[in-house]
């Protein structure tokens, strides 16, 4: 390995050490300026959104992008590969600053082969058990339905530079765009760090009052039928707490890394588990911060589904 190499890994893990033992496990304030910045950004990307999904021909988000890149990426997609790629949001009339916080916004798509849109939404509408089935998924319930709408409970599990454990709950809507064509929004109402878990002590944290890693949740969905199957995109919006600009070069894109790996793995989940026949599990292994191999990638055992209160439990 060269010494530069040796050299660059050396002083990340410097400042690893210092976040582990400091900063990550201190309380990060949710301020209301950083929620406010959060609001204009999501209100301008939700217009842009809504805009796309009534534009006509085209539709899905790989479709608004040079005519050339559209292809090749449709055509990567469709072939079995897992796009992400990341994203920002631009808005002529201002500059978006996130003041104490970061927005992390990628997209994804992925083909699920052999089905027909009406089938993956009836079961996106009505989920099992295992439809829950993920790494960064611990426990699942369904909440409530109404019609074209769902309130779900997760339990969700992200490792940044240590793991984090959370209580969310969230509200989504389904609409259907004419023949072919659909979409969701997936917005966490609820979100609360839990702390000491797995334990005695286990506890949530205050809402907006935790380690910061993860502040708010939103997730847009689109759905197209095409010859062969459906392709299914996510746009996924987080925000976090801020980093110290001494560190931020460094960890901003570890963190980064994290949203994108969570992301395709959702996208792999659904793919999986609405294709006719199952893939073969994927054997290639993921990858730390620094480059070095971890364990392979596995599917998680099925997630309870917590009973729903009421009349008509799943």
């Amino acid at each position: 390995m060269h010494k530069t190499r040796l050299a660059g890994i050396a002083g990340r893990l410097g400042v690893l050490v210092v976040l582990t033992q400091a900063a990550p496990l201190e309380a990060a304030e949710l301020k209301t300026e950083t929620l406010h910045a959060w609001t204009a950004y999501v209100q301008a990307a939700e217009a842009r959104i809504s805009a796309e999904l009534d534009s006509g021909d085209r539709f899905l988000l790989m479709d608004f992008q040079a005519p050339a890149r559209a292809v090749a990426e449709r055509a990567n997609v469709v072939a079995g590969v897992v796009s992400i790629v990341g994203m920002t949001t631009v808005d002529e009339r201002r500059t978006f600053e996130i003041p104490s916080g970061m927005i992390h916004h990628w997209r994804g798509g992925a083909f699920i082969p052999g089905t027909r849109l009406e089938e993956v939404l009836a079961r996106l509408e009505d989920p099992r058990e295992d439809d829950f089935r993920q790494g960064d998924v611990s426990e699942a319930a369904v909440l409530s339905r109404e019609p074209d709408s769902l309130r779900i409970f997760l339990k969700l599990r992200r490792r940044h530079i240590v793991t984090a454990l959370f209580n969310t709950e969230h509200r989504v809507e389904y609409r259907r765009h004419g023949p072919g064509r659909a979409s969701s929004r997936s917005v966490a109402t609820r979100i609360a760090e839990i702390e000491n878990p797995d334990t005695p002590r286990e506890r949530e944290r205050p809402v907006g009052n935790d380690r910061g890693f993860l502040w708010r949740l939103h997730s847009y969905w689109r759905y197209r039928q095409v010859e062969g199957g459906v392709i299914a995109e996510c746009e996924s919006l987080t925000l976090s707490r801020g980093l110290p600009p001494l560190v931020a070069p460094v960890i901003r894109p570890l963190i980064d890394g994290v949203a994108r790996e969570s992301l395709r793995r959702t996208l792999e989940a659904l793919r999986d588990r609405h294709s006719p026949s199952r893939p073969a599990e994927r054997s290639e292994p993921f990858f730390g911060p620094f480059g070095e191999p971890i364990s392979p990638f596995r599917p998680a055992d099925p997630v309870p589904l917590r009973p729903v209160p009421g009349p008509n439990p799943l």
